[in-house]
């Protein structure tokens, strides 16, 4: 896959022309720094185009840990969103759920994943604007590195949760989500972070993720943080 014949960019904050013309060839191998521009621009006329000629080398470079996005993972999900690869023909479109999946399901059971568990949620969920696919597979993972990522997860999430905040950079549905976010956590979370032994304060945070106005900061465990 190439980028469109007449993609254009700017050469002045973007990259040199012999840089863009590489994307117009296929399978040529891009340096870490141009795959980083290239992935991470916002202003391309066919987003979905680009995307295609870089996401074998991204998702390369994803799994081993060698993208570093400005905010956080979900901005690799967001580039991905643009792209609007569910949009894009069938066999490419299942390919790019698989990809998802088979990194999400292995992430769940890696002891040490190169990229924390909470990470690879954001850009799954980002990439495909929805929470469901990969709470759901969260839920029925039975294994002791999940719910270690799940302890994580939460003890990342809560400050922003409880400030009723997405706890990552999202591109749309940033208030649907949260709240979509909130609620699987305080009712799914509590049984398995005890049975990991989470500490007290952390499930008291999560319970109070689950609870709003009055009833939230007026509880005895409310942290005090400031927003």
């Amino acid at each position: 896959m190439t980028a469109h014949a007449d993609e254009a960019q700017c050469t002045c904050h973007w990259g040199s022309e012999e840089e863009l013309a590489l994307l117009k060839v296929p399978d040529v191998e891009l340096d870490p720094d141009l795959l980083h521009r290239t992935w991470s621009a916002t202003d391309w006329t066919d987003p979905g185009a680009v995307t295609r000629r870089v996401l074998p080398q991204l998702a390369r470079a994803l799994v081993a840990g060698e993208v570093e996005p400005l905010f956080d993972m979900a901005d690799v999900g967001g580039s991905l969103a643009r792209a609007e690869w569910r949009l894009w023909p069938a066999r490419q479109t299942v390919v790019v759920w698989e990809f998802l999946h088979a990194w999400w399901a292995a992430t769940l059971v890696d002891p040490d994943p190169v990229v924390p568990a909470h990470e690879v949620f954001a850009l799954c969920v980002e990439a495909s604007v929805s929470l469901d696919p990969w709470l759901t597979v969260w839920e029925t993972v039975d294994h002791p590195a999940a719910d270690r990522h799940l302890a994580e997860a939460a003890a990342s999430w809560e400050y922003d949760l409880l400030g009723d905040q997405l706890p990552w950079h999202a591109s749309e549905d940033a208030r649907a989500l949260r709240a979509g976010l909130a609620d699987w956590l305080a009712r799914h979370a509590p049984a398995r972070l005890r049975a990991h032994g989470a500490d007290a304060e952390l499930l008291h945070r999560i319970r109070l993720v689950g609870l709003s106005g009055p009833a939230r900061w007026e509880d005895p465990h409310w942290p005090g943080h400031r927003y």
